[in-house]
């Protein structure tokens, strides 16, 4: 692993003193013994000062005697013009604007200084293609982001491993799609059995491709204090064929740092947690460490938080994922509300630099913050969090197919959990050219929809949900597209449950039955019934039938060669999801 600092021959910055200056210097880079040398007291000195006013005083009697003559040749001589105002404030704006360029870029060469990279020829050779960008020009990244409990650079005073090497039990695949207005973190679970291909070692050896090992095995590749963030980079897109652009690791003490530049975060916990639930090896219960509620964490109590297991749930690692998807959508309400600006960034970006690993092409201040700056028009909304399909295998853990396929072909499709193309323009953005869909004119998304007052609403507030009950892969996705295409909000798209149905039917809840008529004339032959809430489409084989296997989708019938639209993700996995605005009380357990 490679430990270069920020940009190419950036060393490292010296030990400071108390006083902020490099140890036995003062500010202007010479050493006490210098000054002393140069005939000065150390401190820059009172005699030195005082020598300077004499010889000042004697230039000044000098001249004075040399010119009284000219002086009673003359008349008074005018006095100095006085500035304005105007030039007074013109002076100070331009001496401030003048500091505050010298402060950025020092906390820019701090930042950079902060930075370590890894080593990029250790990312495989054999990787998945670029994420091509939409017809605006804007693509989607995907940044893993990795927590490690390394032992190394003071974190053991923090809890770090106990032995030693870096392991990691954190990491999150975030996919930012390409309008950057929405984005979606996966959790990979630790204990994940998976295929890990070959490994740069330390040493520069590469390992042999493993099976059916720990997921989290990767990072500890080599056994180094720093990890192996390019093997766990690897391992991820071998398992999800999905390019990483960036990575990112962060230890312990970056953790606590960015906790307590953002003044703590908002948590919380089904019941106390004491102690022993902390340390299982204590023996007994111990004092009380977090009551049970809402509580705001920073520095080693956010540590405490987002590591503890015991005590809450079944005691797995799934449900200590659930509560670190919590607190990183508080982190992320608690930094867009101070503003996604560099005022706000700066300060945590220092705090965090300290401790970040990251991958070369993301190591320089300026990149940091221009990527954080990117997500600034993602709304917490549409910030999701899920955990990767998975189901128990003795004690590890197996990720769940083809739901964790579908899940994967999603994102590289740029496709939301609720099935929409965060690619497409909205020019781009029509309904599936299907016999059904054309056979009836649909309304469009200025159509007015009668409300339940009588009154006119629009299409966009009109919330759907389209249920596949046909058992045919790939249908709910193709109705999603004709119901977005006539401009209403699709919520959800999944399976329905029971047998399969034979016609389409549109469901609504109370007040929905106008909606509801509108939006079954996009299904022509579909009945319209209550039940539920909200607006649902469940899907008949005469749907199915219109719109059989092959067909092709709107974006191919738009654009020849186009890859067909993936099929929907799980309902098991859409629902479950977590937006960043979420109850932070909500969904912080597991069993």
């Amino acid at each position: 692993m490679s430990g270069r600092r920020g940009s190419p021959g950036a060393g490292k910055s010296p030990r400071r003193a108390a006083g902020g200056s490099p140890e036995g210097r003062i500010p202007d880079g010479r050493t006490p013994e210098d000054r002393t040398a140069e005939g000065r007291p150390a401190d820059g000195g009172q005699a030195g000062r005082t020598g300077q006013a004499r010889r000042a005083g004697q230039a000044s009697g000098a001249g004075q005697a040399g010119g009284a003559g000219q002086a009673g040749r003359t008349s008074r001589a005018k006095p100095k013009a006085k500035r304005s105002t105007k030039e007074k404030v013109l002076w100070v704006t331009a001496g401030c604007t003048a500091l505050l360029v010298l402060g950025g870029c020092a906390v820019y060469y701090r930042l950079n200084s902060n930075l370590t990279t890894f080593d990029g020829d250790a990312l495989s050779k054999d990787r998945p293609a670029a994420a091509a960008p939409d017809a605006q020009g804007r693509s989607p990244v995907n940044v893993l982001l990795i927590g490690s409990d390394s032992r190394g650079n003071g974190n053991s005073d923090l809890g770090g491993g106990g032995d030693g090497g870096a392991r990691s039990d954190t990491a999150i695949l975030l996919h930012v799609y390409a309008d950057h207005k929405h984005a979606v973190g996966i959790s990979i679970p630790r204990d994940s059995l998976v295929t890990i291909p070959p490994c740069k070692l330390p040493n520069g050896k590469w390992t042999k491709e493993q099976t059916n090992v720990m997921f989290n095995s990767a990072f500890s590749v080599g056994d180094s204090d720093q990890g192996n963030p390019a093997c766990t980079q690897n391992a991820v897109e071998k398992l999800t064929n999905l390019r990483v652009d960036h990575t990112i690791v962060v230890d312990f003490n970056g953790f606590a740092s960015m906790t307590k530049a953002v003044g703590g975060v908002e948590v919380c916990l089904p019941n106390d947690i004491h102690e022993g639930d902390l340390n299982p090896n204590l023996g007994k219960k111990g004092k009380l460490v977090f009551p049970k509620g809402k509580q705001k964490v920073e520095g080693q109590s956010a540590l405490d938080f987002v590591r503890v297991r015991h005590g809450i749930g079944d005691g797995s690692d799934i449900g200590r994922t659930k509560r670190q998807q919590a607190f990183l959508s508080s982190l992320i309400k608690e930094v867009k509300s101070r503003g996604m600006d560099p005022t706000t960034l700066l300060p945590l970006a220092d705090a965090a630099t300290k401790s970040l690993t990251v991958d070369p092409d993301l190591g320089s201040a300026a990149k940091l913050l221009s990527f954080a700056m990117s997500l600034k028009d993602v709304n917490l909304h549409d910030v999701k969090f899920v955990t990767a399909p998975w189901r128990y295998e003795g004690p590890r853990v197996a990720l769940v197919h083809p739901d964790a396929d579908q899940l994967w072909a999603a994102l590289k499709a740029d496709r939301t959990l609720d099935g929409q193309d965060a690619s497409a323009t909205a020019a781009d953005s029509t309904a599936p050219g299907t016999p059904a869909a054309e056979a009836t004119p649909s309304p469009t998304a200025t159509t007015p929809v009668p409300d339940a007052k009588g009154g006119e609403a629009k299409p966009a507030d009109v919330k759907v949900a389209v249920l596949n009950g046909t058992g045919a892969t790939g249908l709910g996705g193709k109705a999603a597209e004709a119901v977005k295409g006539a401009g209403y909000t699709v919520t959800s798209v999944g399976n329905a449950t029971g047998k399969p149905r034979s016609t389409t039917v549109v469901e609504y809840g109370a007040g929905e039955r106008a909606a509801a008529d509108a939006v079954a004339k996009l299904f022509p032959g579909a009945t319209v019934q209550a039940g539920g809430k909200g607006v649902s489409v469940v899907l008949g084989h005469d749907f199915a039938a219109a719109n059989p296997a092959g067909a092709a989708d709107p974006a191919a019938s738009a654009s020849a060669g186009a890859p067909a639209a993936p099929a929907p993700v799980p309902s098991s996995v859409a629902n479950a999801a977590r937006s960043a605005d979420d109850d932070p009380c909500a969904n912080v357990s597991y069993g």
